[in-house]
């Protein structure tokens, strides 16, 4: 359904070159573009072996969306949604404020729910944030979560570690494994994350300044010099990426998302054709 001016539709359809409906422009004006198409990953399968298989049918797709609305917002959720997300940036030539990655925004409420679980609170009462690679990478911010005000790692400072008799840690892991458990179960993921950038779009499109972890590019932040996107809390109004949370992690936590941008650098250095 149009969301505002009938020749600023919201959402159409945008299907590969495979399917039988594949006329790029009635997706002209757009406000934004949410990118899904893929060859679809298979049980046991890691995001990042998904690369370049995708990356061939992003270098059909990315070309005719911004053909037909140049001043569009990209939303890529096709995994590995980091790498993919960077791809479609240099495919685009869009500024990277409107190129985004869901990221870890499905990932940090799944973190959200299963610590409220476990504390026996609303999720909503819990505060915490993933950060880096959608996927095996990921960073969970550990010094960040919260409840009310009360700093959990001031509770107990070994939550999240080896040596956590509380095994906080396994939370993490949980997130991690659940879209693999999923895949396993019924072949694909779409449920949850539908509605993680059903999210996102109404963040877009209502201007609401509200802050997500999403895949954004991160070159010159924390020590990071490559360019990569991951996912950070972001400011997102109508205009795409408004700002950058900066928030103050530990050295740890920082060496972990060094880590992460490492692991999706080497990958897209490799890549052909971009």
């Amino acid at each position: 359904m149009p969301f505002g001016p009938a020749s600023r539709p919201l959402l159409v359809p945008v299907l590969t070159s495979t399917s039988p409906f594949s006329d790029y422009s009635v997706t002209a004006n757009s406000r934004i573009v949410v990118v899904t198409a893929g060859v679809r990953q298979q049980e046991g399968e890691s995001r990042l072996n998904l690369v370049q298989r995708n990356v061939n049918i992003f270098k059909h797709i990315v070309p005719q969306i911004v053909r037909y609305s140049p001043d569009c917002i990209i939303i890529v959720v096709s995994n590995p949604v980091d790498v993919l997300t960077y791809v479609t940036w240099k495919l685009s030539g869009l500024p990277k404020h409107r190129v985004i990655g869901s990221g870890t925004n499905l990932d940090s409420a799944r973190f959200r729910f299963l610590m409220a679980d476990k504390l026996g609170i609303h999720s909503s009462s819990f505060n915490g944030w993933i950060l880096g690679e959608h996927g095996d990478t990921s960073v969970p911010v550990w010094s960040g979560t919260n409840v009310a005000g009360v700093n959990l790692q001031t509770l107990n400072p070994n939550i999240g570690t080896d040596f956590d008799e509380e095994n906080w840690k396994q939370t993490h892991k949980m997130v991690v494994d659940s879209a693999y458990e999923v895949i396993k179960l019924k072949g694909y993921t779409n449920w949850a994350i539908g509605l993680s950038v059903a999210d996102l779009t109404e963040s877009l499109m209502r201007n609401m300044n509200r802050i997500h972890p999403i895949s954004t590019m991160v070159k010159g932040m924390y020590g990071i010099s490559d360019e990569v996107y991951l996912s950070l809390p972001c400011v997102l109004n109508n205009g795409g990426v408004a700002s950058v949370i900066n928030m103050n992690l530990t050295d740890d936590e920082v060496a972990q998302l060094q880590a992460s941008a490492s692991t999706l650098w080497d990958i897209q250095r490799n890549l052909r054709d971009i």
